[in-house]
């Protein structure tokens, strides 16, 4: 133990100083696990990238089946809206709310 803690040291005070030592290794920890997050995340950005590189090849292909996946959400988004306006619609002319434009 250190001076300071021997002329401070009451059994109160214990617990307190193992709080102040836990406190001490946590940016060390933090630190650690910061790299190990950030160090995996880069990994795979090269990854992905160097992998992206290999693959020029099928290019149309891909561009088809993204195209046909959008158009198939926008589908799918514009019937959602048309279902939802005629559900409201129907809604508001059973509760028999004002539909008139002023």
């Amino acid at each position: 133990m250190l001076a300071w803690q021997l002329l401070t040291f009451s059994p109160l005070s214990s617990h307190r100083l193992e709080i102040l030592n836990l406190m001490d290794w946590f940016p060390i920890i933090a630190g650690a696990f910061k790299v190990l997050a950030l160090g995996t995340g880069m990994f795979f950005a090269i990854k992905w990238h160097y992998d992206q590189g290999k693959k020029e090849q099928d290019k149309e292909k891909e561009k088809r089946a993204v195209l046909r996946a959008a158009g198939k959400v926008v589908i799918v988004f514009v019937l959602a809206l048309l279902g939802l306006g005629v559900f409201t619609f129907v809604l508001i002319s059973r509760l028999s709310l004002d539909l008139s434009f002023p």
